[in-house]
């Protein structure tokens, strides 16, 4: 496959093996990644060399690490490459946003806002488009993200949907415990200049990036955001 990524993953919550392993079936299909797990050694620069990144990392520079990697300055470098044509691919943990990484929270559209705990969360294409051409129902236990918009140019092609919780909620002392059923957004899509992004919310766990039905999503994903689909 003639195309090349950049996967930038590992944060406090979220170890970068998830995601590695979780894109071993797509290199052996020849699918080309590189892969930085500590933010330090990431360079804007090195933007231009991929056709699409891949961003599973939240705000921390690594897992041991949690001192911030996303200044302005990258911030902005991840704006002007996708307006000059880049693709950027959003999973999950990605969208895990803080009070300084606003540009970067417009650019995907989106910022995480809470989870109930693990439950079985079912997926769902709700539109024809390239990324759920193939791609079937599926239920995994995950964490089911709540978004907020921050853009109203957002296109949902998957819908997430997960039962209420009861008294089993770990986070009792927390304003979600008793969390009601809910339907959300779990992959949509918008361009940015002559680029493109795509963000998916699940994937906290292994089983969910082995999944056939995810496998093909993201599979799709990269093949839209590197617009070679």
């Amino acid at each position: 496959m003639d195309m090349k990524t950049l996967l930038l993953c590992d944060d406090h919550w979220h170890p970068g093996d998830v995601p590695i392993n979780g894109i071993v079936p797509l290199k052996a299909k020849g699918y080309s990644f590189d892969i930085i797990k500590d933010a330090g050694d990431f360079d804007p620069d090195m933007l231009n060399d991929y056709d699409t990144v891949m961003l599973c990392k939240c705000n921390h520079k690594s897992q041991s690490d949690n001192s911030p990697w996303l200044t302005d300055e990258i911030q902005e470098s991840f704006i002007g490459y996708i307006h000059d044509g880049g693709g950027l691919l959003v999973i999950h943990n990605g969208t895990v946003f803080d009070e300084t990484t606003h540009a970067l929270s417009r650019l995907v559209g989106c910022r995480f806002t809470f989870h109930p705990n693990n439950c079985p969360v079912t997926a769902a294409p709700i539109k024809p488009h390239p990324i759920t051409d193939g791609v079937g129902m599926f239920c995994e236990i995950d964490e089911h993200y709540r978004l907020e918009i921050l853009t109203d140019d957002i296109d949902v092609i998957i819908a997430s949907y997960s039962a209420g919780q009861g008294d089993e909620s770990k986070y009792e002392n927390e304003p979600y415990f008793n969390t009601s059923a809910w339907i959300g957004a779990a992959g949509f899509v918008r361009e940015h200049g002559k680029g493109r992004v795509c963000t998916l919310t699940q994937g906290h766990l292994q089983s969910v990036w082995l999944n056939s039905h995810f496998q093909k999503t993201l599979e799709n994903a990269l093949l839209w955001c590197g617009k070679k689909k």
